[in-house]
């Protein structure tokens, strides 16, 4: 019986709710998903309002979100569902980068991943997958483009806190000791919106090592994933805005 439970819940389809106020492009995103073996379109929204309400209602694994939309918008259904302590949905950002500051809005929101409208269909697929497992995916892309706005002269993500300068604080520099002195590696180069393939490329270790770094640093910076963890850096001056080794 034990094993027949364990079978049912490992083979049970990753459960999608696809959100964006095109139907051509949910129409799109339906095909891709609903075409790929343990994956199941369980509905679609045209607005954030009606995200919300379907969450409530399907309680899928993961919500496909576009930011912009009429009426609600993708940040603000993002943050509803994100804080909502009846489901445990969790929310992959879908950006076309029409506007920076909405997607740093939705980082903060607690989105678990940023991905671009361009991509490819496995890189979608691999993304809700990722996701749904309880990870966090930042495409690089997305992450240099956050990053730019610390850089930027003036830039002030939305909500979000200044740089505190060149020096750590004193509570940063508590947590950083924490880091073994690959694992500071590891966040350097979060910070600079590599992928794990990049940072195993970067050190010359394979990737599985890479994902041990990256949990390893999670843990003693007390954050909920490498998306929060850049911010982290960014946040307390361990980076510098714009530096690219």
């Amino acid at each position: 019986m034990t094993e027949e439970l364990e079978a049912t819940v490992t083979d049970a389809p990753v459960r999608v709710l696809i959100v964006d106020d095109q139907h051509l492009v949910r129409a799109g995103f339906r095909v891709i998903l609903g075409s790929e073996p343990g994956f199941e379109v369980v509905g679609e929204a045209g607005t954030g309002g009606d995200a919300v309400t379907l969450v409530r209602e399907l309680r899928p694994d993961v919500v496909c979100m576009d930011v912009q939309m009429p009426g609600m918008d993708g940040l603000e259904a993002t943050r509803l569902i994100v804080a909502d302590r009846d489901v445990s949905t969790r929310v992959l950002v879908l950006t076309t980068f029409d506007r920076d500051d909405y997607l740093f809005s939705a980082l903060q929101a607690g989105a678990s991943g940023f991905l671009l409208k361009n991509s490819s269909p496995e890189a979608l697929i691999d993304a809700v997958r990722v996701v749904a497992r309880g990870d966090a995916l930042l495409a690089p892309e997305v992450t240099r483009r956050v990053l730019e706005r610390f850089a930027m002269p003036g830039g002030d993500p939305v909500n979000a806190r200044e740089p505190r300068g060149d020096v750590p604080d004193a509570d940063a520099l508590e947590q950083l000791e924490r880091l073994s002195a690959r694992e500071r590696e590891v966040l350097d180069l979060l910070a600079q919106g590599a992928s794990n393939a990049e940072i195993a490329t970067r050190l010359f270790v394979g990737e599985a090592t890479v994902k041990t770094h990256v949990s390893n640093v999670l843990l003693k910076l007390a954050v909920r994933d490498r998306i929060e963890a850049v911010v982290w850096a960014y946040e307390h001056g361990i980076v510098k805005p714009g530096r690219r080794d």
